[in-house]
């Protein structure tokens, strides 16, 4: 099925979705509220340490093949 956002204009609106969810017609979802936090935060320890590891070297081999000269 679809997933649509919609603007309730006034109150009836609102009951006849209600209703028409009573009916298991539709499914009235609620939103979501947005965290706020920095991503480094939400995501911190989600990585094992051997990963990590193996990122940090990737990322200083990168660096140093961008300060090599290319001629």
């Amino acid at each position: 099925m679809k997933t649509l956002h919609i603007e309730i204009k006034n109150a009836k609106a609102y009951k006849l979705l209600k209703n028409l969810e009573d009916l298991d017609l539709i499914k009235v979802l609620k939103k979501k509220k947005k965290t706020t936090g920095l991503l480094s935060e939400k995501y911190a320890g989600s990585l094992p340490d051997s990963i990590i590891d193996g990122l940090h070297d990737q990322v200083a081999e990168a660096r140093e093949s961008w300060e090599r000269p290319t001629i």
